[in-house]
């Protein structure tokens, strides 16, 4: 990676991983956008599942007996088909059409969340709805590192109980990590000498901001930090969508 490139590239890690040590997710999410305004795709998002997978396993782990067994069964056959997806997509596919779903998916999900829940509470979902959450969360997790969210919707629709709907959703996400590096590894992906080169020099950065978060997360407020990753991200998005309109087809 170029020393630019990586100049640019430091404070997106440090603030993606200080978000996550505040919220504990959310780091891919706001990091992919940003980073692919710097650096390819296939670049952006294994280096982001290598720092992804060690915070989920700093921070997890604590509360896995709440975990709901029979979601996770129910999700997992379909997220693996998704990311078997989403892999063959990265390595395949060219840069416009990927960069210009990321785009408009990161603006949905920031519309939604800073026009906030309308309404009561939503019905619970059918145990049919992992089917299509299943995959398109871990084919968004695979192309873009950003299938979190999907996860969230479904299994804060299926599970009252928040402890267990946290346990289960941290498992999801360190399973789709281990997975998604393991398919990632197997596609070739980190072959790329950069890849690696670049992670020996960022895992440090993540780590100090997982840590750098974890000590601010109770002196900012909840609200005004959410608004503000919405904004970041809704700009990233933007970006992302630009420049796949302006990449060849």
């Amino acid at each position: 990676m170029p020393t630019e490139s990586l100049a640019l590239v430091i404070p997106v890690i440090f603030l993606a991983y200080t978000i996550f040590g505040m919220t504990g997710f959310g780091a891919a999410m706001v990091a992919v956008p940003v980073l692919v305004q710097f650096i390819p795709l296939q670049l952006a998002v294994p280096l982001v599942v290598l720092f992804d997978l060690t915070c989920t396993a700093l921070v997890g782990g604590r509360n896995w007996r709440r975990v709901s067994l029979a979601e996770f069964k129910r999700l997992l056959p379909w997220m693996l088909l998704g990311i078997a997806l989403g892999v063959t997509l990265l390595r395949d596919a060219g840069a416009r059409w990927p960069l210009i779903l990321l785009g408009a998916f990161v603006l949905v999900v920031c519309i939604q969340g800073l026009r906030g829940a309308r309404g009561g509470a939503k019905a619970p979902l059918r145990p049919f709805w992992a089917f299509p959450f299943g995959i398109i969360g871990g084919v968004f997790s695979a192309l873009f590192g950003t299938g979190g969210p999907i996860y969230t919707i479904y299994l804060s629709r299926r599970l009252e109980a928040l402890e267990q709907f946290r346990a289960t959703i941290s498992v999801v996400i360190l399973l789709s990590g281990i997975v998604r590096a393991a398919a990632f590894a197997t596609a070739g992906l980190y072959s790329n000498p950069d890849i690696l080169r670049a992670a020996a020099v960022l895992l440090p950065v993540a780590l100090i901001g997982l840590y750098a978060g974890s000590r601010t997360r109770t002196r900012v407020s909840p609200e005004l930090l959410k608004r503000a990753i919405f904004v970041l991200l809704a700009i990233a998005g933007a970006g992302a969508m630009y420049r796949g309109l302006m990449s060849p087809a």
